[in-house]
């Protein structure tokens, strides 16, 4: 093995390449040489461990009717009681469809939205106004749910709100935006998409950045104006990126809008706009039951787990490279 190396090495040498920049770095070397990169993750680490793979534990209790009295130990195998249980109530049920009904149509409209502003975005020559343009579009994402309600419902409220006054000017009837079944997903999804849509662009600007201006360069000269740079270069470069964010929206299409909703919606809105994060805080308040609680989280990240696994699998089978 010695004398195999030692011949490469020599190979290497007359072809006037460095023998010692071949050598195996050990684990120790590695670890030394990029000794500050790995401690910028430390701090990330540490919060993903403590506050998303130790509570994991915890997820048995779904399986148990818990008692805080009797621990994890103490408490009594029930199996899928509380599965069972949760799937035969109508709020539950009702909450489940709304999760997937509005996070789903925000990936439809939603998802599209942040490419097409960084196609446009990267079109603009004039550099403060593009800058201006960019500071404007991320500043949503910002502004805390919290304050965005109470602006909202200032601006949406059915006798005093500056859209229904608009509206009332033009002889449109009033609508009750907040109040009613019909409108609120609606409201919904739009606020999400404006509040959200500039600060989806950066991960696309970044990966505009990284394309070799030289391609850009190339096409010029062989007659290719801007609209076919884009559609020819800019896009194809951006599909990979898209992939990917699209695949991890899925993971999560039951996890996402409980500050939103929670703070827009009311009794009266229940039946279109409850989801599973709220439900499981209105049922902590009325009846607290932990098991059945935690049923309805486990569903959750069952569901997303189950579609992120899904459409990577639907990516590779169509040749693209997935998250993994």
């Amino acid at each position: 093995m010695v004398k195999k190396k030692k011949a490469i090495f020599r190979q290497v040498e007359k072809l006037g390449l460095d023998p010692s920049k071949f050598h195996r770095e050990t684990l120790g070397s590695h670890l030394l040489k990029h000794r500050y990169m790995y401690l910028l993750i430390v701090l990330p680490l540490v919060w993903l461990i403590l506050f998303r793979y130790l509570p994991l534990y915890g997820v048995i209790i779904a399986f148990q009717d818990f008692s805080i009295r009797k621990g994890y130990f103490g408490s009594e195998w029930v199996g899928l009681k509380h599965f069972v249980y949760l799937f035969n109530q109508k709020g539950f049920v009702s909450a489940f469809w709304n999760t997937w009904i509005i996070n789903s149509i925000r990936i439809a409209i939603g998802f599209p939205i942040p490419i097409v502003m960084t196609l446009l975005i990267n079109e603009v020559r004039h550099l403060p106004y593009r800058r201006a343009i960019q500071t404007i579009t991320y500043l949503p994402h910002f502004i805390s749910w919290v304050v965005l309600a109470g602006i909202f419902n200032s601006l949406l409220a059915l006798d005093t709100g500056v859209v229904n006054y608009l509206l009332a000017s033009v002889r449109i009837p009033k609508v009750d935006f907040l109040q009613s079944n019909s409108t609120f997903r609606g409201v919904i999804v739009l606020t999400d998409i404006w509040k959200e849509f500039g600060w989806g662009t950066i991960i696309y600007l970044s990966t505009i950045a990284s394309i070799n201006p030289e391609l850009y360069e190339a096409a010029w000269v062989d007659g290719a104006g801007r609209w076919r740079q884009m559609w020819y270069i800019t896009l194809p470069s951006l599909v990979s990126t898209m992939i990917i964010v699209l695949i991890l929206r899925l993971g999560y299409i039951l996890m996402v809008g409980f500050e939103q909703i929670f703070n827009l919606y009311s009794p009266l809105v229940y039946e279109t706009g409850d989801i599973i994060q709220t439900y499981i805080v209105r049922m902590l308040r009325l009846r607290p039951h932990f098991s059945r609680l935690a049923a309805a989280g486990f569903v959750q990240s069952i569901v997303g787990l189950i579609l992120l696994l899904a459409a990577n699998r639907l990516v590779k089978f169509f040749g693209r490279e997935g998250i993994y």
